[in-house]
Parts: structure tokens; sequence; C-alpha cells
């Protein structure tokens, strides 16, 4: 039984499978199987994987996508390893990536999940995200995004929580947090579940040493897809529905609420109003169901200054 098993999510990525299975085989650890987790592919990918690709173990969903949550959590499930590794499709990894996140979770035993240094895949001196943080914003931002590397962030710290496109966890917590939150479908289903394993007492650390190159949302376009322009925006209320104590609400609704109001301004001069309120119309229809998950997450109350723990002070 592989100590590891790294898993790569793809969907229609067949010419991304040539850069990132080629990088997770060069990995220098030599304890870990490689797994991919195919979302209802339409191109040749499959017949790439089995032709090409004999050693790894192929997982198909078949059918339709079914959604970023439910591929990852049929990739945690379908994993033999005490560590996961989690992979985007559009990522390239250094040789050492995966070793460096082992040595960074065996020194810290209460971590649950190591976030790496991502570097931008065509500008590999800008910060693509040093590690999740969480805002009083009450939303996730990547660690540095945008910033050029001058040394910055090259301290092994604690962070607020991985990105789940190039991370490492225990297959344990996944037993203690529960599973990736389906009706999320994507986006926001990392920072949401960061959320929920730092409320159930796990740590993340930061590995600066791990390094990944990301080429940014190669599968899903981005805001160029109705879809996804629409799950990013409905998704920052599910975060505030499901995991935040109604005191931090108070303590920060003015951050809050000039967050939201600035997303609505730039959706309106982006030509997108009309999805953002199609987003907000969803968000109320989903909130029966998120308001009984916060039942479970939140039970009798999360103390302020619990929470605080957490999250950035940064505005």
């Amino acid at each position: 039984m592989p100590r590891v098993s790294a898993a790569v999510l793809n969907y229609n990525g067949r010419e991304l499978l040539e850069v990132i299975l080629p990088s997770l085989a060069a990995q220098d650890y030599p304890d870990f199987e490689m797994v991919v987790v195919d979302n209802g592919s339409t191109d040749d990918s499959l017949d790439y994987l089995r032709e090409r690709w004999p050693q790894v173990r192929l997982v198909d969903v078949g059918g339709e996508n079914t959604g970023v949550a439910a591929a990852l959590n049929l990739a945690v499930s379908s994993c033999r390893g005490e560590l996961v590794a989690l992979l985007n499709n559009d990522i390239e990894l250094d040789p050492r990536w995966l070793s460096e996140l082992v040595l960074c979770l065996d020194r810290h035993p209460p971590a649950g999940m190591v976030a790496c240094k991502l570097m931008r895949y065509r500008q590999r001196d800008v910060f693509d995200g040093a590690g999740n943080v969480f805002m009083r914003s009450a939303t996730g931002w990547q660690r540095g995004q945008g910033q050029r590397d001058v040394g910055q962030f090259e301290e092994e710290e604690e962070v607020f929580a991985p990105t789940a496109g190039a991370a490492l966890y225990r297959s344990q917590a996944f037993e203690q947090v529960g599973p990736f939150d389906e009706s999320l479908w994507a986006y926001f289903e990392d920072v949401d579940w960061g959320l929920r394993a730092q409320l159930a007492g796990l740590r993340c650390w930061y590995a600066p040493k791990a390094v990944a190159f990301h080429m940014g949302s190669q599968t899903t376009k981005g805001d160029a897809n109705p879809l996804y322009f629409e799950l990013q925006r409905r998704n920052t209320l599910a975060l505030l529905v499901k995991d935040v104590p109604v005191a931090f609400m108070l303590r920060n609704a003015h951050r809050i609420l000039f967050h939201q109001v600035l997303g609505l301004l730039y959706s309106a001069r982006a030509g997108k109003l009309g999805l953002h309120l199609r987003a907000l119309r969803s968000a109320w229809r989903a909130a029966p169901g998120w308001r009984a998950q916060r039942r479970e997450i939140l039970g009798a109350g999360v103390g302020l200054s619990e929470f605080n723990r957490f999250v950035s002070k940064r505005r």
C-alpha cells in the first residue's frame, strides 16, 4: 500500500495531461501511486490515459461532468494512501513538490493539510498563491496572488487552508471533517472545507519549498464561462450562510457588505449583471439546505475569538 495517493482531476484536459502527468511521475518521493479521476471528458483523454499511462489508476466518472466537489470526493474515496495529494490538471510540479509536502506534514502532527508555493505557469516569478487566507469580508483569497516573488513567503508557517488544486491532506482529515460540499459544485468548495476543518480543530501549514506552477482556469475558463461566473458569486454567499458565526458577521458587516456590493458593481461593468442576479436567486433557493448544514457545522455556537484565530488581519 503506498503511503501517498496523488489524484489528478481531469475534464477534457488531454493536452494538460501531457504536462501534469510527466511532472508527477518525476517526483523524487518514492512511495506514491498516481490516480486520475476523469469527470465525463468528451475528448480523447481516456484513450490517451489507457494507451500512454498504464501505470496510472484511472477512475472514470462516466456520463456527464459531476462538478469539481463531487470529483474531489470521488478522488478521496478512491485513494488508498495514508496521505492524499489533490491536483488540478492544469499544474506542473517541481520534482521535490511531493517530498517537501510530506516532510512538512510529518513535522507538524496536528496539521491535517499542507499548502504549497503555487506560481504562475507563464510568469514563474509571480505568485498564484501561497496558501489560502480567510478575510474579514468572509471570503477566501490566495495569499500573495499576483505578487512578484521577492522572498516574502519563504517561511514555513500556519495558513488558513490550501487550494485543493495542489495540496496534501491526511486521509483521516476527511473522516473527521467530512467530504467537500457537492451543493457548491465548483468554486470555494476548498474554502468551505477549510473552514470546517479549522472549526474541527485541524491546522494547515504552508511548505515554501514545495513548488508548483498553475496555468489557471484552463478547464473552467473562469469568468468567461457563464456557469462558473455564476457559481463564484453564489458560493461566496454559501460561506456566509453555512460557516460564519453571526457575531463575526455583525462585527464585520461593513466589510462583508462592501465586498458583496463591489462584486455586484464588477458584474454590472462586465455586462454580467443578469448572471449575478441569477446567482443571488440560486443562493436564495439553496439557503434552506445550507442553514441545515450550518447547524451541524457551528452547533450550539462558535465564539468570536475562536473563529478569529484563523482570520487574516488584512482588510
